[in-house]
């Protein structure tokens, strides 16, 4: 593992100005190591140290399928369009990597043409916003929203176009050969790496310890990144409340439901 962070390294070949650092060495070996033996290892590093790095050439050189699970789907994001690539660069790997999120990040086909059918929009911008979205669809191979520009964070389209656990309809859905949720754990099924956040890492945990399905794939490692933030991700699972958000949906649901009935 070491060999990988010396001066005249694999990742000093393909990262300008790189500098080694005896630290960033010595963490990837013993994360290596965890793997390996199927252990536990809690690390931190300061600043500048290259943590990612140190976890992701064990990751990557490991045998089995890992798992990485970040605290934001910002640093997810990074690691799978940026860091990732860079990493089997430097290693001449050719493994399958895979990202993963909740479902609430990816359009739904079934809700979309719903939502076209219904025709009630409150505004021209919703209308605009539509229409990107469907614009987007046509193009797109994940469905992933993030992907999709043009909308602001705060339009009130995003939530009428996502599926939830709840109104989903599973292999029942006129659109299931489509559905972008599935096409990405089928992707997640098949790769060697699968980098997701701490919220779908627990909420995989409840479903099976109900005994309903499975979010994610079997793994011989789970390698968390930003874990300070894992006590209040899994607070949110083991917990009960009943939060802002639950009740616009509520009200959303009900506003839906009058103008329907109104007809």
């Amino acid at each position: 593992m070491e060999d990988h962070f010396n001066k005249n390294g694999s990742l000093s070949k393909l990262i300008e100005g790189f500098k080694h650092r005896p630290e960033q060495g010595e963490m990837a070996k013993d994360i290596f190591s965890a793997i390996e033996n199927q252990t536990t290892l809690v690390a931190e590093a300061g600043t500048g140290t290259g943590k990612t790095f140190a976890y992701l050439i064990p990751a990557l050189s490991s045998k089995g399928r890992v798992i990485i699970s970040t605290g934001t789907k910002t640093l997810q994001e990074q690691i799978y369009e940026q860091d990732i690539p860079r990493v089997k660069k430097a290693l001449g790997s050719n493994i399958q990597v895979a990202i993963l999120k909740g479902r609430a990040n990816y359009v739904c086909h079934y809700f979309l043409n719903r939502r076209k059918k219904e025709g009630h929009f409150d505004s021209k911008y919703e209308v605009s916003d539509f229409e990107i979205i469907e614009e987007f669809v046509r193009s797109s191979q994940t469905g992933d929203l993030s992907q999709c520009d043009g909308i602001a964070e705060t339009s009130e389209i995003w939530d009428s176009i996502v599926s939830t656990r709840d109104n989903c309809l599973g292999t029942d859905c006129e659109f299931y050969e489509k559905c972008f949720v599935a096409k990405a754990r089928s992707r997640a099924m098949r790769a060697d790496i699968v980098v997701i956040n701490h919220y779908l890492f627990f909420a995989d945990i409840v479903l099976r310890e109900l005994g309903l399905s499975e979010l994610l794939p079997t793994s011989n490692a789970v390698l968390f990144d930003e874990a300070h933030l894992v006590p209040e991700v899994a607070s949110l699972f083991f917990g009960e409340s009943v939060t802002t958000g639950q009740i616009i949906d509520l009200a959303r649901d009900s506003k839906v439901e009058a103008k329907e009935n109104a007809e």
